[in-house]
């Protein structure tokens, strides 16, 4: 989103990491919550940004979203067969190579144009109905949009509790919810927080990764 901007509309299938389904997703026997009374934290990100999402009941709901996939899993899977390629590693580059075949050589047999030429005149059209990315107030990093996100109760010490972890937060209010935005940091091996109450930043701290567990 940062490289070509917001869409409009995502539409998506109804994937665990997507859409919280009840009597799927959940583990509640009395069904205290029903299918979308929850965000997962894809969902989440998504309201921030402002895109509306919709979702498919059926892949035949979403074609023309099938049918490239499934043309270019087949096509992947015969390289791969006819180039005796057999990690994952070097599948991934066949995938990265045949993706931008398929955006920027390929002619298109609906449109009789290629994929990122048609999405350049749009946008030169001003027929697109992408947006430039940008950060709504009160949010000042993209780490604060593209992140996960928990909430916590502080208690009578100015200390929340995040997976074993005690996080004193100075100048939080006193047994109030506040808001944690968190980013993993796999080559740094540490997860970056930042607290947020009534779109203030509080504090922020990184802690290790171990023992993290965010339900999507």
């Amino acid at each position: 989103m940062q490289t070509y901007g917001i869409p409009l509309r995502y539409y998506v299938d109804s994937l665990r990491i997507l859409r919280f389904v009840q009597g799927r997703d959940s583990v509640w026997r009395k069904h205290v919550l029903q299918t979308d009374d929850v965000d997962t934290q894809w969902r989440k990100m998504m309201r921030v940004l402002g895109v509306d999402v919709p979702y498919a009941l059926s892949p035949q709901a979403k074609g023309k979203v099938e049918r490239p996939y499934r043309w270019l899993q087949d096509r992947i899977v015969r390289t791969c067969f006819l180039d005796k390629i057999s990690t994952l590693e070097h599948a991934r580059s066949v995938l990265r190579d045949e993706v931008h075949r398929y955006n920027s050589h390929q002619v298109h047999s609906t449109t009789k144009e290629i994929p990122n030429i048609r999405f350049g005149k749009a946008k030169t059209a001003g027929n697109s109905l992408f947006r430039p990315f940008s950060l709504r107030k009160p949010y000042a990093s993209p780490e604060d949009v593209f992140c996960l996100r928990l909430s916590r109760r502080v208690n009578g010490y100015r200390r929340i509790s995040l997976f074993k972890h005690r996080i004193q937060v100075p100048n939080a209010p006193l047994r109030e919810y506040v808001d944690l935005h968190l980013v993993p940091d796999t080559l740094k091996q540490i997860t970056r927080i930042r607290i947020w109450h009534n779109d203030q930043v509080l504090h922020s701290v990184s802690i290790p990764p171990k023992g993290l567990s965010v339900h999507l």
